[in-house]
This record gives C-alpha cells, structure tokens and sequence, in this order.
C-alpha cells in the first residue's frame, strides 16, 4: 500500500525532506503558509532586480561535495545554475581600525599555506588546528554521506568543547584566534556556548570550497518541489496549518485555515518546534518536553541590506567580504553597545546571468540581537510607528557609514537600499525572534539545545535547521535524517552513494 506524508512548512527542511520521501514512494502533500515557498531560499523584486533574502554562500557544492551528491540523486542538480568560487580568495576579512586584510584561499593544503603566510610564527598551531577541524568533522558520518549503525554516537572529549576554546588549545595569538573564527557570522558563534564540532563542521565545509546561485536561490527551491511533484504528490502555498488532531499518540489529520482538514500516514513538522507545541492538543507531548521547547535558546538576527547600485559603480567581488570594527569583536558582535553598532558585517556582490566587470546589487548582513526590536515586536508590517521607522534609518545609516570607509562615497554609488530588521525576518520565515540559525546549540547544556527527529506522537517527526544542523548543507542532512525514520537506517544514504557509483 503506498504510504503518505503531510508536511508543514516549505523551507529548506520541507522541501528535501519532501522530495526525498516522494523519490522513494511516499505521496506527498506539502503546506506552506507564505505565498511563495523556499523559507530562507526565497527571493524578492526590486526596482527590476532580484535579492536573496538569505547570503547563500554554499560549501558542498563541489564535484563530489554532499549537496552535489545529494542534488544529482534527487535529479536536479544540471537544472541549479552553480557558480563556483575563486579557491585563490574565496573570502576576505577587512579590519577598521588598522586596515588590515586577510584573503583566505580555499582548499586544506591552500587554507592551511594562507594561514602560515600570515602567521609565520604560528604554523605549527595553524597546522594542527586545521588537522582537528577536520578530525573532527570525522566524528559525523552523516557530513559525508557514510553509513552509520550508532544508535548513540561516541564522540571524542573536544566534540563538545566550546569553539573558542579549541581555537584556544592550539593558536596563543590573539589575532589569529579572531581570524580563525571569523565565519562566526554563518553560524552565530558565541564564546563558551557554541560547540566546538558546528564551528569544525562549517569550516571545513567552506574550506573545501564555496559557491552561490546564479540567479538567485529560489531556482532550488523551484526544483525540489518539481521532484515532489513529478512524483505525484502536492506542494500548497498559502495554506496555513493552524491545528493537529491527535489521539492515543497518532496524528490523524492536520487542519489549516481556511477550513480544509488533510490526512497521512505521517505528520512532518518543518517549522519552529515552538509553533508545533501550539498546533497539537493539550497533553498530546510530555509538559516536560513543551517547557524543553520554548526554553531553548534561539540563535541571534540580524539586520540587512539590500542595495541597488548604479551601473558602473562597483566592481564585481568574486568572494564574500566580512569587516570587523577592531579585534576582539568576534564572538560578540550581537552584544556590543548599541552606539557601537555594527561591530562587524558581512557583504557580497550576487552574481548575475553573464556577469561583468561590475556588480549590480549587494546584500549587506550584520548580526543583531533580537533584544534591539523587542519593544516593537507586536507591531505588523506597515504599522510598527515612528519610532521604529527612526530606529532603522538609524540602523541603515550606521552601515552605510561603514561601507563609506571601504567604498569612499559609497552612498553615491547606491541607486536605492531597502533594509530588513530581526521583526522582518521573524515575519517572512515565521521563526522565533527571527533567529537565522534556528535553535543556538549549547555545549554547556547539549541536551537542552538537541531535539531527536522523533517525537512521543509516534507518526509525527521533526525536519528543519532547529532539529540537528542549521543552513543550506546542514538541513538537507537532518532531512535524510528525518526521512530514514520512515524508510529506515542508512536507507538513502546508500542509495544516494549508489546513484554517485553509477554516475
């Protein structure tokens, strides 16, 4: 009998988690509250020109990377329009105050040499640093797409260390230590909470290679739902899941709000656990677990920019650029005082169809705790009042005034900057205080921050960045996570391994 699947929400999560379950036989009815769906792949128009509401800068896109192996498997990886980065400078990292410039290559041996080069006196560290990120990365078979029978995963006493200390065990320079961390901003480091495994994981991804979307990142989410699609099942916007009937532990139907009722085998939650707990019954999840879901703390926001540049204006930059203030900034860019925001952002050019010598947008992200909008954080687009309107000029003008000291007379060369807040994202990806990287992994309270796949409604699941690993190569893991509770252990993983054999 062929089995169903209705999944709620169509992010990143419910898209691969989606198309996985539907290559391999389930029927599947996907609802996505928004109007358009992708989550963070989403895209929007303005002036002519498009944006990504998220910086995709992606690892794992290589020949053989996971997302490639992935892609092929679920036949669409020759419909992305991928362009890959320069390995000579697939980063640069910008200091204010002195002026100092790194260009990071990528790649283990070159990362490792471009390291050494500016820190001469630190190469027996850099080396050993780099061998234990990727050590590291070992301990996660599912990083690279391996088979694994551990019901319960053993890791080593660093596994969890916090990333700043492991920075710490092996480089005593204190400028090195900020420039090994400097993808912070990917992930939302924090010192003494984040892991040191998410800081070796999100390195090594991108050290083996980076890449963006040409075109802009809705073309995956496009293509994902095609394979849901061409495999018979469903994907519905605007059709927002408002309630889960449950009984004797069973979800047996999901009501949305404009009064239809759907059925399945299964229930698959893509959004927030916080919204989850609010959909099911009273009693239908331990209360121990709901307080479990609304303690976790959430990762931080961030403030954005969006800008269109006069033709001509601004060379195109084949690389993500990431300026700090001074150092000693890194881990805490979210806290610092609100006068001396923003400590650090981050900005790219997005590449066009044919690009040229010049850039025509660039996307501008600074880390911003939620703290700086709770005040207005009842308010609805269009209506949040004055004061919240001077708060974001001030916040727009902060910037540009950072981006003058890079591009001198920046604010000429800017046809028009339109700007997001942590309310804007909370709104448009329906995630709590609008983090970015979902739920903040602890290593000082792992079982707190770590939510298994499964839940006590025995055919209700968990997908998304809030579950296991956040961003556009981490979710897809936790996807085929997700999907092997239904299909089985190693299920996929060996039949993704098997098309790459073939292929």
């Amino acid at each position: 009998m062929e089995r169903s699947a209705i999944i709620i929400g169509g992010g990143i999560g419910g898209l691969f988690t989606g198309a996985l379950l539907a290559k391999n036989g389930l029927r599947v009815t996907l609802l996505e509250k928004n109007a358009i769906i992708g989550g963070g792949l989403q895209c929007f128009s303005r002036g002519g020109k498009l944006y990504e509401t998220g910086m995709h800068v992606m690892g794992g896109f290589g020949p053989t990377g996971t997302l490639t192996r992935i892609c092929r498997y679920l036949g669409i990886m020759d419909s992305l329009d991928i362009h890959h980065i320069d390995p000579s400078c697939m980063d640069e990292i910008r200091y204010g105050e002195n002026g100092d410039i790194y260009r990071i290559a990528s790649g283990r041996d070159s990362f490792t040499d471009c390291m050494c080069r500016y820190f001469p006196h630190e190469a027996e560290g850099i080396r050993s640093y780099v061998d234990e990120i990727y050590r590291l990365t070992e301990e996660v078979p599912l990083f690279y797409l391996r088979e694994s029978d551990e019901s319960i995963p053993v890791h080593s006493e660093r596994f969890t260390m916090a990333a700043d200390e492991l920075i710490a065990a092996h480089v005593g320079d204190d400028k090195l230590r900020e420039v090994l961390a400097y993808l912070n901003p990917l992930y939302g480091g924090v010192a003494g909470h984040t892991p040191a495994y998410i800081h070796a994981l999100i390195n090594v991804l991108y050290i083996n290679g980076a890449s963006r979307f040409v075109g802009g990142s809705q073309q995956l989410a496009d293509a994902l739902k095609g394979v849901i699609e061409e495999h018979g099942g469903q994907v519905l916007a605007r059709c927002e899941v408002t309630s889960i009937d449950v009984e004797e532990r069973v979800a047996k139907s999901v009501r949305t709000a404009d009064g239809r009722c759907f059925t399945a085998d299964y229930v698959i939650s893509a959004i927030h656990p916080t919204e989850l707990v609010r959909m099911v019954p009273e009693g239908a999840f331990l209360k121990g677990y709901v307080r479990r879901v609304n303690e976790i703390p959430v990762s931080n926001s961030a403030f954005s920019l969006f800008i269109d540049l006069k033709p001509g204006k601004i060379p195109y930059i084949d690389h993500t650029c990431y300026y700090m203030e001074r150092y000693g900034a890194i881990w805490t860019q979210a806290g610092c005082a609100p006068e001396d925001w923003p400590m650090g952002f981050m900005y790219m050019t997005p590449p066009d169809a044919e690009q040229g010598e010049f850039a025509s947008r660039m996307l501008v992200h600074c880390i911003m705790s939620y703290e700086e909008v709770r005040e207005w954080e009842n308010t609805t687009v269009g209506r949040r009042g004055e004061a919240y309107n001077r708060w974001k000029k001030d916040k727009v003008e902060r910037t540009l005034d950072k981006l003058e000291r890079i591009f001198p007379g920046f604010r000429g060369m800017a046809k028009a900057v339109y700007a997001a807040s942590p309310l804007t994202i909370r709104d448009y990806y329906h995630t709590k205080e609008g983090a970015i990287f979902g739920n903040r992994k602890d290593c000082a309270n792992m079982m707190l921050s770590q939510l298994p796949v499964y839940t006590k409604v025995r055919n209700l699941l968990l997908t998304g960045q809030n579950i296991n690993l956040h961003g556009i190569c981490g979710v897809p893991l936790t996807a085929i996570n997700t999907a092997e509770a239904i299909l089985g252990t190693n299920h996929i993983i060996r039949e993704i391994n098997n098309a790459a054999s073939d292929n």
